[in-house]
């Protein structure tokens, strides 16, 4: 995070704006708005900023920056088109520790001014930290057509309502989920769409019973494969309304990050041999928290029913008796084809798909050889980093031939994604020379030789 995003008052502080001319005048329009005391320091001034100096709106000193203009200010803003003043500006401002922002130029701000989606009292300020700035302008016009207007009226009714709300649920947790409640609910509609009696009414009536037990839940919830952008729309609403995550290992990072802010997070491992917490442990962590009322959110990576031993977690739940849903993801073999530009099907090489593991069980890999070995299918293999050149060896013996064409996918539909296609025989030799390492999952059957014409993410290595 290049900047540190923060909303500052500035009703009634002194705001001293260096230049007059257009660009000095949006940034003065943005300032008044905000309440702020402006002064304009510049040898010529715009009209309309002459017209708000003789209104009393601003004060016009009618001269070029000074050293000493700073002083007092809350804020500087320099918007001369001479870049000797601008750095002037820069470092006197800089020097006092005064916040400054000269237009259009990055280096020499200790902030800078984003793009602004006013629904007050919902402001919502978008950022390309001063790189592309059209970006952030489009980002707004695509925000700005998402938001009703009506948006206004119900921030307006909630900061009205929020000493009442507090006085009567002190605890934090329960007003918030009071307000999810409400905004998930037709009642915000409602007060949107200007139906304020009814709504009000509404709005009453859940504050005067919100001490009713809350009951909690479970969501197991799948991460997909690692791009954040296929994530599921339900799955993405449930993570931002968490009080608690649960994650591992094989969920990316940028995935995790997308959980509420001031949620619990709590790793619980996953790696191969190296459980942050057995999973009889976490299945008891589940119901212990639910029981307590929380929202839980199971993060898995992939599918939570693929591999991912949902099954196990959602028996003890129901075993327990706490609510629980399952929200499905893409599961991480159909993102590392799909992005390595291997279709697990197609009718002129392979007519079926199988999944299976390659994680040792009890020092042994336990699976039915013959059924994988069959021709015109596709294998897929999930935790199958550390056995390849036993699984590889092991289909070979059981009939598969030594040339069937094999891939291994690391980190699919990441920017670090890599992808390795060989055979049977020279995978495994593969995956050692490139240090492959999870996750990753091997894709073994005649469909891989169509990675290197259909590949449209990125190039697979051979």
């Amino acid at each position: 995070m290049d900047y540190f995003p923060i909303f500052m008052t500035l009703h009634g502080a002194p705001v001293s704006v260096a230049g007059g001319g257009d660009v000095a005048l949006r940034k003065v329009r943005l300032l008044l708005a905000a309440g702020a005391a402006v002064r304009v320091i510049a040898p010529t001034c715009h009209p309309e900023l002459l017209e708000m100096a003789t209104a009393g709106t601003l004060t016009y000193t009618p001269r070029t920056w000074v050293a000493g203009d700073e002083t007092g200010c809350r804020v500087v803003i320099a918007a001369t088109d001479d870049a000797a003043v601008n750095q002037a500006v820069s470092a006197a401002c800089q020097a006092v520790n005064i916040p400054v922002n000269v237009v259009d130029n990055p280096a020499l701000c200790s902030f800078i001014m984003p793009s602004i989606v006013d629904r007050s009292p919902v402001l919502i300020a978008i950022s390309s930290s001063g790189g592309m700035p059209v970006l952030a302008r489009w980002l707004r016009t695509q925000i700005e057509a998402l938001l009703p207007t009506g948006l206004a009226r119900l921030a307006r009714f909630g900061h009205e309502a929020r000493a009442r709300t507090k006085a009567a649920i002190p605890d934090a947790n329960s007003r918030r989920g009071l307000w999810e409640r409400l905004l998930a609910s037709a009642w915000a509609e409602r007060m949107m769409n200007g139906d304020e009696a009814q709504a009000r009414a509404e709005f009453d009536a859940a504050l005067a019973a919100h001490d009713a037990p809350t009951v909690g839940a479970v969501y197991l919830v799948g991460g997909g494969p690692g791009n954040p952008d296929l994530l599921t729309f339900r799955a993405l609403r449930l993570m931002q309304q968490a009080d608690v995550v649960l994650y591992d290992n094989l969920v990316a990072p940028e995935i995790v990050e997308l959980t509420r802010r001031d949620a619990d997070r709590i790793y619980v491992g996953k790696r191969t041999n190296q459980h942050a917490l057995p999973q009889e442990e976490i299945n008891l962590l589940l119901v212990k928290l639910a029981k307590e009322g929380k929202r839980v959110v199971r993060l898995k990576g992939g599918d939570p029913f693929m591999f991912g031993r949902g099954g196990e977690e959602i028996a003890t739940l129901a075993a327990q008796g706490v609510p629980f849903e399952v929200v499905p993801g893409i599961t991480s073999a159909c993102g590392a084809a799909a992005y390595a530009g291997i279709p697990l099907t197609h009718r002129d090489y392979a007519q079926s798909c199988v999944f299976v593991t390659g994680h040792r069980q009890d020092g042994s890999i336990q699976l039915d050889w013959d059924a994988l070995a069959r021709p015109h299918q596709t294998v897929v293999i999930y935790m199958g980093v550390a056995t390849a050149e036993a699984l590889c060896a092991a289909l070979i013996a059981h009939g598969k031939p030594a040339d069937t064409p094999a891939a291994v996918v690391e980190r699919a539909t990441t920017p670090q994604q890599r992808v390795f296609t060989g055979t049977l025989t020279t995978l495994p030799s593969l995956m050692q020379t490139h240090a492959v390492g999870s996750p990753a999952l091997i894709i073994v059957g005649e469909v891989v030789q169509l990675a290197p014409a259909l590949t449209w993410y990125a190039a697979p290595h051979t």
